[in-house]
């Protein structure tokens, strides 16, 4: 089964995030912040992350640039998620090497597109 990493502190996102994934046959982790989700990527190497943009302390930015440090994550397709759907923002996204910037709220639609483009339905 496929393994997805879902960080965000907003625990109502994160968690219907979970529920989609787990209806699409993904299985979910979720940390509720940027700490908690460093803490997750230590011990688990993911087929996707997604990632919410917006956290206090370490941000979306700062968690991405993390990850990129280390080769078991050079290739996992990082999404995104985020309310601001300003065009700065999803640029941002983009040169970090997202991806994409994907909108809150998720549709089941979104997310299995997401899916279909990063190769994992």
């Amino acid at each position: 089964m496929k393994t997805a990493v879902v960080i965000d502190d907003n625990r109502q996102a994160a968690d219907t995030l979970c529920e989609m994934l787990r209806f699409l046959d993904i299985e979910p982790h979720v940390a509720y912040g940027s700490r908690d989700g460093m803490t997750v990527l230590r011990d688990l190497t993911p087929d996707i992350v997604f990632l919410d943009i917006s956290m206090p302390g370490v941000n979306g930015f700062e968690v991405m640039a993390y990850l990129r440090r280390y080769p078991q994550f050079e290739h996992t397709p990082v999404v995104f998620i985020s309310s601001d759907d300003q065009p700065e923002t999803a640029q941002r996204a983009r040169k970090t090497g997202a991806l994409l910037l994907l909108i809150k709220p998720a549709t089941m639609e979104a997310i299995e597109a997401v899916l279909v483009k990063a190769g994992l339905n």
